[in-house]
């Protein structure tokens, strides 16, 4: 979550956002508090979502191929783990021409709250309406690192990671790996894990091998966006 730290303090984000939270750099970032207290700050120009690294719009060429080879299922189950305000839930269920099912969970009551607003057209924005007919988007509250009450094992043909493992690891690796298994189980046969990071593979890598041991992992540079690199790491199941 290097890229994470170092553009916060310049990002285009509201004052008040910054004199709430000051360094991420000095905070856990596995603090639902903290977390919390962000999602409750305006966004600079009204803007209904915020996204770390990057959003649906720089993501959407990446993932549609994967989506389209997914898409013996249909509607494509889809979880999206730490989803935040992101726009990525949004991004998938409005512009996506495939049928998905998304769900977005985040241990923060005050992101879930903002984006069950938006889905049904509060603050100020309209409706979101579906890419596809067949296209479903929810959010619910729950700990990324005991999905249980959300959905039992082998639900998702993709589950979604954008920056959620870097936050994790901020309160030690044992959290990180437990949310990575909770990923897997709740990963159907043949579906696939992305972790979107701009950590260095050397890092990220044998972190995941270790992790997902009977998967597939390979990582595919994305980018840059902003003049930074990122990198989507891919866990596929082989069963």
């Amino acid at each position: 979550m290097s890229a994470l730290l170092r553009t916060f303090p310049v990002a285009a984000l509201a004052a008040g956002m910054r004199r709430a939270l000051g360094s991420l750099a000095g905070s856990c970032l596995a603090d639902r508090c903290l977390w919390d207290r962000l999602h409750a700050q305006p966004r600079l120009g009204g803007a209904p979502t915020f996204d770390w690294f990057f959003g649906y719009e720089e993501a959407q060429g990446f993932l549609l191929p994967l989506l389209q080879e997914a898409s013996t299922a249909c509607p494509l189950q889809v979880l999206d783990v730490g989803c935040g305000t992101s726009g990525l839930c949004t991004g998938l269920y409005t512009k996506c021409p495939h049928p998905v099912d998304v769900l977005g969970v985040d241990f923060s009551p005050v992101a879930v709250a903002h984006m069950n607003s938006l889905l049904e057209g509060g603050q100020g924005q309209n409706r979101l309406c579906p890419g596809h007919p067949a296209s479903c988007l929810r959010f619910m509250q729950a700990d990324a690192q005991n999905l249980g009450p959300v959905a039992p094992s082998g639900s998702f043909q993709l589950v979604l990671d954008k920056g959620t493992w870097d936050a994790v690891a901020r309160g030690g690796l044992p959290g990180a790996y437990q949310l990575l298994s909770e990923c897997l189980r709740v990963l159907s046969p043949r579906g696939t894990l992305i972790q979107f990071s701009d950590e260095d593979p050397d890092v990220r890598l044998p972190c995941l091998e270790q992790g997902s041991q009977g998967c597939t992992v390979t990582v595919q540079e994305l980018g840059p966006f902003r003049g930074l690199t990122y990198f989507a790491y891919l866990v596929q199941s082989a069963h």
